[in-house]
């Protein structure tokens, strides 16, 4: 078993050893990087790669570990009750599995991501961290020992948004994306948009990596935002005069809404454009 990337996603030789470590180590693999690097991506495409079910958590702000192992519908319980119905006599009726369970109880290895771990209190990941190590835990009211039948391939990623505990780091192996270089980033894009000029692809990756060099700007442009601008380029036939002279100091890039994402950082480029203009 060993990932190399698919047609799909491109993955450096450095991400390749990551996945492939954590895979042989049976660790969960945590990956930071900047929003945009294809984080999240990364999980499908392993799944994809390696032929096996994919299980995603999404985590926000109100999630709690319990949600992924079980949770009990007390509510449906007294519900039944006041109804009569038979099955309220069979407390597992009302156990509603969660998404480490549902990857426990899989027939074969599938792969689980746990996305954006940071998004949660600060106690989530240490909450986890026997489910994790063990892959086995205990249901309550039913009295059941849950344990994996085969140990899944466990992602995480993380926006770097809070300091991750470091009891939960040691039981990771950890891998951080790197921002894709020029040469990197071609060939992301061209999985994309294979047809792409290359004058165009030219000279929109200089115009992208001079946005992102600006210092001051509160979100750098990412790879998504790339590949939605492009696209945009393409669908409105953008002259390619427009883009071989443009200097991001001096002009703000045509459909920007797709590199910047707020509006401090449109200000911060109409001010580098006034004051290039007032030198000129």
């Amino acid at each position: 078993m060993n990932f190399t990337g698919t047609e799909e996603y491109v993955a450096t030789n450095e991400l390749q050893l990551a996945v492939n470590a954590a895979i042989a180590l049976q660790k969960p693999l945590l990956i930071k990087g900047e929003p945009g690097t294809g984080k999240t991506m990364l999980a499908e495409q392993i799944a994809k790669s390696l032929n096996l079910p994919l299980i995603q958590w999404h985590i926000k702000s109100t999630t709690k570990a319990q949600q992924g192992l079980y949770e009990y519908d007390a509510v449906s319980r007294l519900r039944d009750s006041q109804l009569g119905d038979d099955k309220v006599h069979d407390i597992s009726n009302y156990i509603v599995q969660g998404k480490l369970w549902e990857s426990f109880e899989a027939g074969d290895q599938s792969v689980l991501l746990i996305d954006e771990i940071d998004k949660a209190d600060i106690e989530f990941p240490n909450d986890l961290l026997l489910e994790l190590d063990k892959m086995e835990f205990f249901v309550y009211e039913t009295k059941e020992l849950i344990k994996a039948k085969t140990r899944p391939i466990v992602i995480i990623t993380s926006n770097n948004e809070k300091e991750l505990p470091d009891a939960f780091l040691r039981r990771c192996f950890f891998h951080y994306i790197e921002f894709p270089d020029s040469q990197t980033m071609e060939k992301i894009v061209d999985v994309h948009y294979p047809d792409l000029k290359k004058e165009l692809l030219s000279q929109a990756m200089d115009v992208f990596f001079d946005v992102r060099k600006i210092p001051g700007l509160k979100k750098k442009p990412s790879t998504s935002e790339l590949i939605d601008w492009l696209k945009l380029l393409m669908a409105d036939d953008i002259p390619e005069d427009v883009l071989k002279n443009h200097s991001a100091k001096n002009a703000i890039p045509p459909l920007y809404g797709a590199l910047l994402k707020n509006e401090q950082d449109v200000h911060l480029l109409e001010k580098l454009a006034f004051m290039h203009r007032a030198k000129s």
